[in-house]
């Protein structure tokens, strides 16, 4: 069986792992299935403030060195998937620096309204001041590269230990004081790290957490019971919470595995939303349907 990429997923249950991700909506029709017509919903995300829509439009998928599988499909594919996911009802895109995805998004606002997207970015963090990008002009370089003058959501990248809230301060300082000046409406962390987790889950400082969670213990750092009772914890603390790996990596995406990730996200976890690598309009659709069917069983 073709393994498929970290991150990103696709519908077999009618037509098999390979042959679905070539269908569009008419491909499926013409076979007995009704085309998409059904919409993501919006959640209030914890007391951020911010209403999203239940799934995020990733764009990390085997990301790193400012690429990813969603940038190496092209310009030109890439804003036909993410318009598309925009009239399914995905108005919150999860981008990152070391994604490549801010040039892409600035493309994509050109077909879409920014006012009507919650953007996700993410900053690259180094301990050592001399081999870094200073905060304020990586933030303004993202601006310019999004085309935004400002950032819905804005994490310190891939926390992975207990300190980072004394290695990170002067980014956290920076994020803080764009926070007071209206440039990030809410900030926070995506964690790789259970002790970074945690830290997260108490400090007021952070709004939102973007942290690894599915059934099987799949590239996440504890068990789904350990991970859930932190992930209660910030909460009831008031953070958004947004879920990644739900499919393990993309380790976990046979049929019936897709089926028990979404199922375990919506109805015995912790979040709020979810980020999914979407890969094709294929994999939108599936993704959207899914969500929505199992929202309301």
């Amino acid at each position: 069986m073709e393994k498929i990429n970290r991150r990103s997923f696709i519908y077999t249950g009618a037509v098999g792992l390979t042959g679905y991700a070539a269908l569009t909506a008419t491909g499926i029709a013409n076979m007995g299935f009704t085309p998409a017509t059904a919409t993501i919903d919006k959640v209030k995300l914890g007391k951020t403030g911010l209403m999203v829509s239940r799934i995020a439009l990733g764009t990390g998928s085997i990301g790193g060195n400012h690429q990813s599988n969603q940038t190496r499909l092209g310009m030109s594919k890439f804003v036909s998937m993410a318009h598309h996911a925009y009239d399914r009802g995905v108005h919150f895109f999860d981008t990152a620096d070391s994604y490549g995805s801010y040039p892409f998004v600035r493309e994509v606002f050109k077909e879409v309204p920014r006012d009507k997207i919650t953007l996700l970015g993410k900053m690259w963090t180094e301990n050592d001041p001399s081999k870094a990008e200073p905060a304020d002009k990586a933030f303004d370089r993202f601006r310019t590269e999004t085309g935004s003058d400002y950032f819905d959501i804005m994490l310190l990248h891939c926390m992975t230990n207990g300190k980072w809230m004394e290695e990170k301060k002067r980014y956290i300082d920076f994020f803080s004081k764009a926070k007071q000046e209206g440039k990030i409406k809410a900030v926070g962390v995506s964690c790789h790290n259970f002790e970074a987790l945690k830290v997260a889950a108490d400090d007021p400082w952070v709004d939102v957490i973007l942290a690894r969670i599915n059934p099987f213990r799949a590239h996440m750092d504890g068990s789904p019971a350990e991970i859930n009772a932190v992930l209660e914890r910030a909460r009831n603390n008031g953070k958004g919470i947004i879920g990644m790996k739900i499919f393990g990596n993309g380790d976990r995406v046979l049929e019936t595995e897709r089926e028990e990730s979404i199922t375990f996200a919506l109805k015995k976890s912790s979040i709020h939303c979810m980020t999914l690598g979407m890969e094709s309009i294929a994999h939108v659709d599936d993704a959207v349907d899914r969500v929505m069917r199992i929202v309301k069983s």
